[in-house]
């Protein structure tokens, strides 16, 4: 139980690692090229299928990792599983005020205010993708050491 616990902490944290790095690296930057009002159209669909994927990759990365912890694991373990869990109440105390005003129904989506707004959303994902990386880092690390 203990392996297929470490197996789930890490290819969780890995998938929301990869998935984070791209939207920030690649998909952003290529959206933020686009004129302001393209840039936000095409911004709200890809953050609702990124939910979908990432929400459920951090929370199960969370709860494997502690179960790594409580099943005998290294505390370096809970530390990854706090790294990928503190994801989720960063989304919502600190990113979700910005997604809430990216999708109000009566936004100019063409307005300077939006593309600050965006180029903010951009800002702000990034963290993520950083505390997504170091909790691979760290499960990674510990399932190499073995």
């Amino acid at each position: 139980m203990l392996d297929f616990a470490q197996f789930v902490a890490t290819l969780c944290s890995s998938l929301f690692a990869g998935a984070a790095i791209y939207i920030s690296l690649v998909e952003h930057p290529a959206r933020m090229a686009c004129d302001t009002k393209t840039a936000a159209q095409v911004w709200a669909p890809s953050y609702g299928r990124a939910t979908a994927m990432q929400a459920p990759l951090a929370v199960i990365g969370f709860i494997a990792g502690v179960a790594t912890w409580l099943l005998g694991g290294e505390s370096l373990w809970l530390v990854g599983a706090v790294l990928i869990g503190l994801v989720v109440p960063f989304t919502f105390i600190v990113v979700m005020p910005t997604n809430k005003r990216l999708l109000d129904p009566g936004r100019n989506l063409a307005s300077a205010e939006t593309r600050a707004l965006l180029q903010q959303w951009g800002r702000l994902h990034a963290v993520r993708s950083v505390l997504g990386l170091l909790a691979t880092l760290v499960d990674l690390g510990l399932l190499l050491k073995g």
